[in-house]
Formats: C-alpha cells, sequence, structure tokens
C-alpha cells in the first residue's frame, strides 16, 4: 500500500499532519490543536496504519498497552470524537467498532513523503545516479523536526519511534555511504562525528568515519577511531568489532590503495557516473586533412591511454582538426568527452588548478570534495576517471607543463592536445605537426565559403587571394567569410584590396604574423566606433569585461555600447562569454592591443580609458563597500573618482558583483601602475578586503597587493606603499603567518610619521594590536589600542571604533578582566547595530560571545555565535564563518554537548580548508580533541592533539603548554 489515502470528495484535501517529530496538523497554513498528549497518541496511532482500520482494543492497546485504565474505551470514544471536531467531517470515521483517517490527498503526510522519496532514492541508486540518490535522501531527511513522535505517550508509538529513529539513521548511512563514493569526504567527516556521538555502538558509522578520515588524509585519526570503538564495545557490550571494521582497520594499516578510491562497495549497484558531453561543433565547412583526421582518429580509438598533441602555429586550424578528430572518436569513448581552452596563447595561460576544478565538475565532482592543491587535483581526476573510456580535448596549451597534471593516466581514456609548440617533453605522445594547407585544400575551403560560382569564373583571382593568406586556415575563412557577406564584391576586388596593403602582404609572409594580418582583413573593416571598442577594450587584463565596464571604458551609454560590442562578436574579433559580458580569443586580445599601440590617437587615450576603467571600478567597489560597511570613514580617506559607478539596491547584489567580478578587478590593480595610478589601485584593494577572506580570491588579492607594494616601493609612492602594507598586514594575519604581518605593520607604522593619512595611522595602531595579542603581548596590544581608539573617537570613526573595543574586550577577556571585556564587546555590538553595520555587527557579537563563555552565559555566547555565522555565511566569509564555527564547538563543550562540539569543530576544518593558515587549525583541532576525548574516542583524540602540539612547537606559540596538559594520562602519546 502506498500510504496515499484517496475519497472522492477529498474531506481532508487541505489537512497535512506530521509525525517526524512532534504530531502535529495544519489546514493549508493554519496549525490546528491535537489536543492532549493521549489524544496526540491515538491520532498517531491512525496516521501510521496508512487509512486502515484499527479496532477499539487496539486503539487502546497502543495508548496504554497491558494496564489500560477502567475508562479507557470511553476514554478513546472522546478523543476521537475531540479530534472529529477538529478535522472536520469526513476525515475520522468509524466502521467496524474502531476507527481510520480517510480522504487525505498525496504527501499529506510527512511520514508518506519520505517513504516516497526514499524508495525514489533506492531507484535513482540502483540506476547509478549517486547525485539524485543523494539529494532526494537530503529532501527525505529534512522533513524530520527533531525525534519522531516526540512527546507522544503510550507502548505502540514508544515501539513507532524506535522504528522511524532507526530508520532515519539507515537514510543518513545511505547518504553518507554514496557521499564517500562521490568524493565528498571532508563533508562527511563532520556529519559522522556528530552521529558517532550521538550514537556510539553503531559499528557501521563508525566504518564510514574511519574510511572518510583515511581519505581526508588523517589516517591517524582513521585508527584510532578503531582503537575507541574497539574499547568501548569491550566494555559496554563485552564483543570485539565485527569482522568489517576489523577487516578495514587492517587495509588503512596498510595503506591499501584501493581504500583511496571512491568506488561502491562490491554489495551495491555500480554508480553510472555523470557523462560530459562538451566536444565543440564541428566545424561545417571542415575542409582536407584527411590523413591527419584517419590516423589520430585511429590512434585516439585504440584507448590505451595514449597521448596526441597536435602542434602549429596560430591559425593553422589545430583546433578544427581535433574537434573534427574527436567527433570522428567519439564512439569509442561512450563515458563522454571533455574539452577545456588552456588559452597558452595569451600571456597568461589558465592555471591546471583551475582547469582540474573545472573538469572535476563536468564529472560529477561537487565543489565541496574538490581538494585546493595540484596534485591532490590531479590525484582526484584520475582516480574519477579510473574505469572510465573518456576522451579528454584540451586546446591551446601552453606547454607540457600545463598538460601533464590534465593527463588521464589510465588505460581507456585518451587526450588530444592542441599548442603552438612542440611537446618533445611530453612522455610517450603521439606528435603531429600541422603545417598549412595546400593549394587545393585551400582552394577547396575558400570555395566552400564564397560559393562555387563566384570562385569558379575568377579562379586566378581565388589563387590570389590565398597566397596572401598565406595558405593560413583562419585567413582563408576570415578573408572569404568578408567576401561572402558582400554579394556587390568580385573575387578580384578581395585580392586587389589585399595586394594595396603591403604592410599586411608583408605580415602574412612572416609566420606567425599570419593571424595578425587575417584579423587586420576584418579590423580594417570596422567602423570607428567599432575598431576603437576593439582596441581600447583589449587593454585590460581580466578574463573578460562587463557591460558596465566596457561602458566606461568607452565613455558611453550601456545602450551603445551593447551594440557596439555585439557588432564586434558577429565579426568574430569578440566572444560573448555570458550575457553582457564580453572577452577576447588570447591571439585577438594581443592583435587587439598591437593595434591600439599603433592606431590610438591621441595616444595617451589608452591611460585614459584605463583610468576611466580604474574609476568605474573604484567607484563601484567604494559603493559595495559602503553598503555593507555604513558609516565606515574609510570611503571619506579615498581617490577621488571622476567617472561614476554602478549603484546597488542592496547589500545581495553589491556582494553578488564583488565576487563576479574580482578576477577582473584585482587584475587592475596589478596594472594601476601601468597608468601612473599607483594610490587609486592600493585603495582599490583596500576597499576588496572582503575578498582576503574568501577562499577563492584570497591568493589573487595577496599577489595584487605584493605587486602593487613593490612598486610603490621602486617609484618612492610612501601613500600607496603605507595602505598597501597595511594591507599585507592584514592578509599575513588571515593566513596565520603573524611575523610577516608583523614585519609589514611595523612599515606601516614607521611611513604613517612621514604620510598624512590619518586612517592608516589607525588601522596600523589596531592591526598591530591585534597581532601582539596573538603573540600574547598582551600589555604592547592594550598600549596600540588605546592610541588607536583615541584616533578612531578624534576622526569620528564609529565603526572603526566599534572594531576597537573589541579587539580591546579580546585583551581584557585574556588578561581575567571578564567583565570588562563583556562590556567593551557590547559597546561594540551597539555601535554597529546603530550604524546598521551587519558585518561588522556580525564581527562585534563574535566578540561578546567569546566574552561571555567566560562568564558562564553559555546560551546567550551560543545566540550571538548563531547570529554572526549567518551573516558571515551570506557575506561568503570563509575564514570568519570557520573561525565561528570553532568558537560555536568550544561552547558546546561548555555545554556538555561534546558530540556536537565535535560535529562544529569538523565542520570547522572542512569550511576553512587551507585558509587561516597553520595555528588557526591548531586550534580547531584542540577543540577537537577534547571533544572526542570527553565522548571517550581518546585515541583519536590523541591524534588531533598530537596534530596541533606539533603545529605549536614548530611555530614556538604559547598553546603547545596547554596541549602538552591535555596529552596528559588518559591521552598518553
Amino acid at each position: 500500500m502506498d500510504g496515499v489515502w484517496r475519497d472522492s470528495d477529498n474531506p481532508g484535501g487541505d489537512l497535512r499532519f506530521s509525525v517526524l517529530g512532534s504530531v502535529r496538523v495544519w489546514r493549508g497554513d493554519q496549525p490546528l490543536s491535537t489536543g492532549s498528549p493521549q489524544q496526540r497518541a491515538l491520532l498517531a496511532a491512525l496516521l501510521l496504519r496508512a487509512g486502515r482500520t484499527a479496532t477499539a482494543g487496539e486503539l487502546i492497546d497502543a495508548l496504554w498497552g497491558e494496564e489500560p485504565p477502567s475508562q479507557a474505551l470511553a476514554a478513546v470514544r472522546t478523543y476521537a470524537s475531540r479530534l472529529r471536531k477538529g478535522l472536520g467531517a469526513g476525515v475520522l470515521v468509524s466502521e467496524s467498532g474502531g476507527y481510520a483517517i480517510r480522504g487525505l490527498l498525496e504527501g499529506a503526510l510527512d511520514l508518506t513523503t519520505a517513504q516516497n522519496l526514499a524508495l525514489d532514492a533506492e531507484t535513482a541508486r540502483n540506476a547509478g545516479d549517486l547525485s539524485r540518490a543523494r539529494s532526494l535522501l537530503d529532501q527525505a531527511l529534512n522533513l524530520w523536526d527533531g525525534e519522531s513522535l516526540a512527546g507522544v505517550p503510550g507502548p505502540y508509538a514508544e515501539d513507532q519511534r524506535v522504528r522511524l529513529e532507526e530508520w532515519r539513521l539507515q537514510l543518513q548511512e545511505s547518504r553518507l555511504d554514496m557521499a564517500l563514493v562521490q568524493g565528498n569526504h571532508a563533508e562527511a567527516v563532520s556529519e559522522l562525528t556528530a552521529l558517532t556521538a550521538a550514537h556510539p555502538l553503531r559499528e557501521r558509522l563508525r566504518e564510514l568515519l574511519m574510511l572518510a578520515l583515511y581519505r581526508s588524509g588523517r589516517q591517524a585519526e582513521a585508527l584510532a577511531v578503531y582503537a575507541d570503538t574497539r574499547r568501548l564495545l569491550a566494555d559496554e557490550l563485552g564483543v570485539d568489532p565485527r569482522p568489517g571494521l576489523r577487516e578495514l582497520q587492517q587495509r588503512i594499516l596498510q595503506a591499501d590503495p584501493a581504500l583511496s578510491e571512491s568506488t561502491p562497495r562490491a554489495t551495491e549497484p555500480a554508480a553510472v557516473p555523470v557523462r560530459p558531453a562538451q566536444l565543440p561543433m564541428p566545424v561545417y565547412d571542415f575542409t582536407g586533412r584527411a590523413g591527419f583526421v584517419a590516423e589520430l582518429s585511429e590512434i585516439l580509438a585504440s584507448a590505451e591511454g595514449r597521448v596526441v598533441a597536435v602542434a602549429g602555429i596560430g591559425g593553422v586550424g589545430k583546433t578544427a582538426l581535433a574537434v573534427r578528430v574527436a567527433h570522428q572518436a567519439r564512439a569509442a569513448f561512450p563515458d563522454g568527452q571533455l574539452y577545456v581552452d588552456l588559452r597558452g596563447a595569451g600571456p597568461r595561460g589558465v592555471e591546471p588548478e583551475s582547469v582540474l576544478g573545472f573538469l572535476l565538475r563536468a564529472l560529477g565532482t561537487p565543489d565541496s570534495a574538490i581538494p585546493d592543491s595540484l596534485e591532490e587535483r590531479a590525484a582526484l581526476y584520475r582516480s574519477v576517471l579510473d574505469g572510465r573510456r573518456v576522451l579528454v580535448l584540451l586546446d591551446n596549451a601552453r606547454d607540457a607543463a600545463q598538460v601533464r597534471p590534465l593527463l588521464p593516466g589510465t588505460e581507456g581514456c585518451a587526450a588530444l592536445v592542441t599548442s603552438r609548440v612542440r611537446m618533445v617533453d611530453l612522455a610517450g605522445c603521439h606528435l603531429v605537426d600541422l603545417d598549412v594547407m595546400t593549394s587545393e585544400e585551400a582552394l577547396q575551403l575558400f570555395t566552400k565559403i564564397v560559393g562555387e560560382e563566384r570562385v569558379e569564373s575568377e579562379r586566378d583571382a581565388a589563387l590570389e587571394v590565398l597566397a596572401a593568406c598565406g595558405f593560413l586556415p583562419l585567413a582563408i575563412r576570415v578573408a572569404a567569410a568578408r567576401l561572402a557577406a558582400r554579394r556587390t564584391w568580385t573575387v578580384s576586388v578581395l585580392a586587389t584590396k589585399l595586394a594595396d596593403e603591403h604592410r599586411r602582404l608583408d605580415e602574412l609572409q612572416a609566420g606567425d604574423l599570419t593571424v595578425k594580418a587575417a584579423f587586420e582583413l576584418v579590423y580594417g573593416q570596422l567602423e570607428p566606433a567599432q575598431a576603437r571598442a576593439f582596441r581600447l577594450l583589449s587593454l585590460a587584463d581580466g578574463p573578460d569585461i562587463s557591460l558596465a565596464a566596457a561602458a566606461s571604458v568607452l565613455e558611453l551609454g550601456t545602450a551603445e555600447t551593447e551594440d557596439l560590442l555585439e557588432s564586434l562578436v558577429d565579426t568574430s574579433l569578440l566572444e560573448s562569454a555570458a550575457p553582457e559580458r564580453y572577452r577576447y580569443h588570447d591571439l585577438v586580445r594581443l592583435y587587439a592591443r598591437g593595434c591600439a599601440e599603433r592606431d590610438e590617437q591621441p595616444p595617451n587615450e589608452r591611460d585614459a580609458a584605463m583610468s576611466r576603467l580604474l574609476d568605474f571600478y573604484l567607484a563601484t567597489a567604494v559603493g559595495a563597500y559602503a553598503i555593507e560597511r555604513p558609516g565606515d570613514r574609510l570611503v571619506d580617506h579615498l581617490e577621488g573618482t571622476e567617472y561614476p559607478g554602478m549603484v546597488f539596491p542592496d547589500r545581495g547584489s553589491a556582494r553578488d558583483w564583488l565576487f563576479t567580478e574580482a578576477a577582473c578587478l584585482l587584475s587592475l590593480v596589478q596594472q594601476a601602475s601601468a597608468i601612473g595610478r599607483l594610490r587609486k589601485g592600493a585603495d582599490l584593494l583596500l576597499v576588496l578586503q572582503d575578498l582576503a577572506e574568501s577562499g577563492s580570491a584570497f591568493v589573487h588579492y595577496q599577489s595584487a597587493a605584493a605587486d602593487l607594494r613593490d612598486l610603490a616601493v621602486a617609484v618612492g609612492d610612501r601613500h600607496a606603499e603605507v595602505r598597501t602594507r597595511v594591507v599585507l598586514a592584514h592578509v599575513h594575519f588571515l593566513a596565520g603567518r603573524f611575523a610577516e604581518a608583523d614585519a609589514e605593520a611595523r612599515k606601516a607604522g614607521t611611513l604613517c610619521e612621514a604620510v598624512n593619512d590619518p586612517w592608516s595611522t589607525g588601522r596600523v595602531l589596531d592591526t598591530r594590536a591585534v597581532i601582539a595579542l596573538h603573540n600574547g603581548h598582551h600589555a604592547d596590544g592594550e598600549t596600540h589600542l588605546r592610541q588607536a581608539i583615541e584616533n578612531f573617537r578624534s576622526h569620528g570613526d564609529e565603526p572603526a571604533l566599534a572594531m576597537a573595543l573589541c579587539n580591546l574586550s579580546r585583551i581584557h577577556l585574556i588578561t581575567g578582566r571578564e567583565e570588562s571585556a563583556v562590556q567593551l564587546a557590547r559597546q561594540g555590538v551597539e555601535i554597529s547595530d546603530r550604524l546598521g553595520h551587519t558585518l561588522r555587527g556580525a564581527g562585534a557579537r563574535y566578540a561578546l560571545a567569546l566574552a561571555l563563555t567566560a562568564t558562564g552565559a553559555m546560551s546567550e555566547a551560543m545566540n550571538l555565535l548563531n547570529e554572526a555565522l549567518e551573516v558571515f555565511r551570506a557575506s561568503r566569509q570563509q575564514l570568519r564563518e570557520g573561525m565561528t564555527l570553532s568558537r560555536v564547538a568550544e561552547v558546546h563543550l561548555a555545554m556538555g554537548d561534546a558530540g556536537a562540539a565535535a560535529g562544529a569543530a569538523e565542520a570547522s576544518l572542512a569550511v576553512l580548508g587551507s585558509m587561516g593558515g597553520e595555528w588557526r587549525r591548531a586550534n580547531v583541532l584542540t577543540v577537537l580533541g577534547r571533544a572526542l576525548d570527553a565522548l571517550g574516542q581518546t585515541d583519536r583524540a590523541a591524534a588531533c592533539l598530537r596534530d596541533a602540539l606539533a603545529v605549536y612547537e614548530a611555530l614556538g606559540s604559547p598553546e603547545a603548554e596547554a596541549v602538552h596538559g591535555l596529552l596528559g594520562p588518559s591521552l598518553t602519546a
């Protein structure tokens, strides 16, 4: 029976019931009263019978068991009457001396919905669609709102509660099992840690936790879980772990390579992975190269882990050939085809780490399971491809070093690489040198595009055009397309135009410069406004450019700018990466920049265009910063802008813009010196500081800041230097590099004496105070903060004052002044809330929670941390989110909930990843170790604490002494 009860009149059509949690009823969105606990027990008993009739005797047994009250039958009738009145006519019916609930629509009972979702998940799993199966199980598990049948009395409810909670655990195990199959190890560790704490005797959870820890590179902890489990089972039940758990321990000890592979257990149906089909559409008029197509298709189809590399000059048709060959060989790769443009022809090819992230996502790997380092990504990539037949087309490679991590490395898969260089240092590679077309092939291509009638009537002229193009396919295609679009032209007209352009003919005969000549054919026909746009938009280093940013470069309205850009897209000189976003092919960008150097008049217009772009980005970023930080005085201490920026309606849209444009913004910071705008570049860095706490942009942000500092030092711009050093001090601090942070802050402080920059002066003092706090120099830290507070008050910088007060609260807390620590942090919260400063308000709540924890006000501290956590997550502040989770773990531990503490600590480690540095990671490991020790998992606790101790000792951190104390008699190394 499917658990859906139907009646032609649907008397309960607008009713919804819940048993996965408290027993509740809604009519539409309006909750209904369910009466006394016994009345809820009667309702639950009827709901769990899925429409079947329950006799009065069965209901009495369900509510009271073997010792019912003397008036039990009358009580049942009373409860039924009250329920019938509340639910409405026709829902609770009397028949055959008993009762039943009828007339409910599908989805009216949460349990029925969960059962259907679980069945669908099992079907998806059997079909190999693990992603869908996990999603369905997530939906099912989200229907629980606490313990099943919470607070419902009676033996029947107790039996059903046990059954439903066991089923819930089975669903969780199944979902986590699939998460490990798909490689989501770090995500699973956090949840499994909490579940094993709540269900310490459930061996399947322990097994999954061991496997997740091992695959996360935490072998010692995985073995410690086994030791804890064996001891617990012996103490509680007098038994040994089951064979599967013992076997897993041995395999971990032996470092069994199969354990690192995310493959399903033998007893489970094999998963069918995502089947990518990313090959670009083949060129419809592809011509010639028949020998190459046949040869390479045959080599690839053998699928013995082969690598084929096609080399040749730009525009020779490498990509067209590779795409044609890849389509020809598709049948030999039933598990999919991957494609990526490595952009190796440009000044900055795509880094292998980024490419591997793209490829892993295309193969079905979730973002949360993709590791940070190149080596780990490459290893996971090869594991995901193992046992599959996939073709990887790597287009436009820079060199062999860029390609090596991207090769499948397993039999059954193959790679096809195109590059401008011969990859003689790519071991085992089949090399192909692609030359220009033969005259016959070139004529065939030209004829296909232009039309046979026009070419045959002017064959000699056609051969002249082909010769001028150097028989280079890209040049031929551009020339032919130009002619095909102009029906009034003859082939002779085109030949004459090519012949008249002496410089172009010279370039066509100069090897790699033939690509420039082909582009020149199109560029020369652009209207002046189009040509100007083509030249100027190429100057920015970002990966692409938005319509709004392009409008600032061109100093035009967005509508006119869009018309220009779309017309350039039509000529293939520009690509539309996404709606209202545009990009150049790498070679086209280089050519366009050459045009800008040659043709842009007056020459200073290039710098003026980049200055407008910098103004646009700075003004827009200032607006986004001001929305996030109302009342912040930084905006009053920035260089003025002449070109306006975008206006955002809310924090969400401002934040989305910031992270979408991150690469473009930081690339422009690195270009600021080229246009003599170092100070504006430094200012842009300051208002982009949220990117510094985002895992995705941290490295680029740090690199941009370091580049700008070095340039400021080189040219003697002390104003820009002091601000970039303030930025770098903050960046080093975030990364846990406290010595480097202190060095930058000290140099910035010295510069402040020579530069009239009150904003930097206050920030340097605050930064030095926080560094001193972490180095244990509390008196120095308090001195710096007192000076910073005086600075902020004298300049009316209330947001900065709130921050400094919270930092002072931390020092008071560490030095034993708990009451004043609470007062200082409360002042910070009050100032931030009054200003509407959401992000700083979250930081102030974090500080107040720390102080309240020390005073024992745990409930208030937990509420504040949860409020802060919500803001940090919404603001994509990965570092702050991770550290707040660590503090949540500490409060859980102080409140005696070690299981929740362990889960929060694991979540903190997962969020932080490689951010925050080793010192912060050691802090979280210490909390995790304490929580695991409280749970009786002493071996795993010791493993965590030893890891933390090693970090502290390497850094010379004072925390090492406390961890030594924790590794006492109960946690001996």
